[in-house]
């Protein structure tokens, strides 16, 4: 690697511009241990604008690591919904349970043997709450390091980017002041460096990127991702006396442990009305989920009803129950149209 200019200049015009343009987030003008956990769980995979709102209902409810190992897991689940992704919240639980019984991992290596916790988390937690030299390598980052140097050699994800730039980044942390640096650095990828038209007429450290001077930042870097997956599901709406038939996922579910959703049909149905279409985007694949209402003969109306899992709720009881956040966006949707009730 080489960089335009030397690392001590980069890391002060970066430290500078950071002391004076950071985003004012409730993680840091209140900073703790426990709200970096919370913040590095949340913001996994999720927007700052989104997480916001759920951060702050969040540290009501569970205001430290005890309070949250003592709750119950609907309750947690409860919290969380709407941010998706629920084994992060699951992992959160059982890593405040292990604080609770274990102690607080005093370094980058103890926070690895935790639940939940992989090296770019356990390098932020270090970092930022604990003072640890650590690097933290996440997208923002990548793009950072990637358009300073001007590489555009290809990788096939991120992992990849994340090893081949890990030497770069140990050297380029400041030993100082690790935490703030690696804020910093996210903060520049994410508000200046951005993926999408990048403002590299305000960047601190323009000077100093081979990208910006060679005119190449727009197709830094170059991440090969594999193509998009599409796949169908169709879905029943069936309502009986203020009831409304969900799945409800075992507690040894994969993904949705917990979390209710309107229930797969086994087939596109011959016969039915449909009441709504919608596309969205989870990971690598795209859903295009269709709800239906099925006429009292139709044989798939019963084989649903008498699926495991498959529950006649009470409408009353909807808003106290864990919900996918899309799926409570439809279900209100319906619930509000008098002519599915």
């Amino acid at each position: 690697f080489v960089m335009r200019g030397d690392f001590s200049t980069f890391r002060r015009s970066l430290l500078t511009w950071f002391k004076q343009n950071q985003r004012q987030l409730p993680w840091r003008s209140k900073p703790s241990l426990y709200r970096t956990v919370i913040s590095e769980f949340m913001l996994q995979q999720t927007q700052v604008t989104t997480v916001l709102p759920y951060f702050e209902n969040w540290i009501k409810r569970f205001p430290g690591f005890h309070a949250l190992a003592d709750a119950d897991e609907a309750e947690v689940l409860k919290h969380w919904e709407g941010l998706g992704y629920y084994a992060r919240a699951r992992n959160l639980l059982k890593l405040a349970q292990s604080i609770r019984d274990q102690g607080i991992p005093g370094s980058f290596e103890q926070w690895l043997e935790r639940p939940g916790i992989g090296p770019y988390t356990a390098a932020a937690i270090s970092s930022i709450a604990q003072g640890e030299v650590q690097p933290v390598i996440d997208g923002n980052v990548i793009r950072v390091l990637s358009r300073i140097h001007n590489d555009d050699r290809p990788v096939s994800s991120t992992a990849e980017a994340r090893r081949r730039l890990l030497p770069l980044a140990m050297e380029l942390v400041d030993q100082d002041q690790p935490g703030t640096f690696n804020e910093a650095l996210m903060e520049l990828g994410a508000t200046v460096c951005r993926k999408i038209r990048p403002a590299c007429l305000i960047c601190p450290v323009r000077t100093q990127c081979g990208a910006s001077h060679a005119g190449t930042e727009a197709g830094i870097p170059v991440i090969l991702r594999k193509g998009s997956q599409k796949r169908s599901v169709n879905r029943l709406w069936l309502v009986r006396d203020r009831h409304l038939l969900l799945h409800v996922y075992p507690d040894n579910a994969t993904r949705l442990a917990g979390i209710a959703e309107l229930p797969e049909l086994p087939a596109l149905p011959a016969s039915g009305r449909l009441l709504l279409r919608k596309k969205r985007g989870i990971s690598s694949e795209i859903i295009d989920e269709s709800v239906f209402s099925l006429p009292g003969d139709d044989p798939m109306l019963e084989q649903c009803r008498c699926q495991r899992d498959n529950w006649m709720i009470p409408i009353q009881s909807l808003p106290g129950l864990s919900i996918s956040a899309p799926h409570r966006r439809w279900i209100r949707i319906l619930l509000e149209s008098d002519s599915v009730c």
